[in-house]
C-alpha cells in the first residue's frame, strides 16, 4: 500500500513545498523516486560523455550518452512537470558546464561523489571504461525497479519495497520506468560485447544483478 503523506507530520511541508503542490496522486515515495531517477539518468549521461572525451574513438559512449541517456534524463524531467514536481536540476542540460553538476538537495552529494569514482574508475582503461558503463547499467535496473539503497538508508520516511516500479501503481510512471529499464538492458548489451570483444565471449561476471538475470538479458 502507497504510503501518502500525512497531514499532521508534513502540513508545513505541504504548505511551503513545489514538489506537493499539483502531484496529488503521488505519495512520498513514489515523488522521492522520481526526483532521484532525474539525477540517476543524468549521472549516467555526464559519466558516458566524460568517458567520451577520454576515449573518443569509440561510438558507443558517445552514441548512449549524447543519445539515448540524454532521452532517458528529459523524460524524467518532464515526468516530474506533469505531476507539479520541482525538478532537482533544473540546468541539466547547460552543456558542457552542468557535466558532473548534481544540485537535488536531497541526493546531489551522492550523485557528485559517484560520478567522481566512475570517472576516476573508468579513466584507467578502455576496458574499465566499458566495465563502468555496465555497472551503471545494472546499477541504473535495480534502482529504477526497487527502492534504491541510498534513499533507504537515508530517508527516515521510506522503507525497502516503497518506491520504485514495483512499487508505484501510476500507470505513467510504470510505463516510463519499464522503457528506462528496457533502455538499460540494451545498452548493458552493447558494453558487455565490447568487454567481451577483450576478454573473450561469454566472460562476463554480473557486477551488481544476479548473473542469471544478466544472461537472460544478453540471451544466454
Amino acid at each position: 500500500m502507497k504510503k501518502m503523506f500525512s497531514t499532521l507530520a508534513f502540513g508545513v511541508l505541504a504548505l511551503s513545498s513545489p514538489i506537493s503542490s499539483m502531484a496529488g496522486t503521488l505519495d512520498i515515495g513514489e515523488e522521492t523516486h522520481l526526483i532521484f531517477m532525474r539525477e540517476e539518468e543524468k549521472l549516467a549521461r555526464d559519466v558516458y560523455l566524460t568517458l567520451n572525451g577520454i576515449y573518443p574513438d569509440s561510438n558507443t559512449f558517445w552514441n548512449i550518452g549524447d543519445g539515448s541517456e540524454q532521452t532517458h534524463t528529459d523524460t524524467v524531467r518532464d515526468m516530474l512537470a506533469t505531476y507539479g514536481i520541482e525538478d532537482p536540476n533544473p540546468d541539466a542540460n547547460n552543456l558542457p558546464d552542468s557535466i558532473g553538476v548534481f544540485t537535488g538537495a536531497d541526493y546531489g552529494w551522492y550523485f557528485t561523489e559517484k560520478f567522481s569514482l566512475l570517472v576516476s574508475w573508468g579513466s584507467q582503461s578502455l576496458l574499465d571504461a566499458w566495465y563502468v558503463g555496465a555497472f551503471i547499467e545494472e546499477l541504473d535496473m535495480i534502482d529504477i525497479i526497487g527502492c534504491p539503497k541510498v534513499i533507504v538508508e537515508t530517508d527516515p520516511i521510506i522503507d525497502a519495497g516503497e518506491c520504485g516500479m514495483d512499487y508505484t501503481d501510476e500507470t505513467r510512471l510504470k510505463t516510463m520506468y519499464s522503457h528506462l529499464v528496457a533502455g538499460s538492458e540494451d545498452h548493458l548489451r552493447a558494453y558487455v560485447q565490447n568487454i567481451e570483444n577483450i576478454i573473450g565471449e561469454g566472460n562476463y561476471v554480473a557486477q551488481v544483478l544476479p548473473q542469471e538475470q544478466v544472461d537472460a538479458i544478453l540471451g544466454r
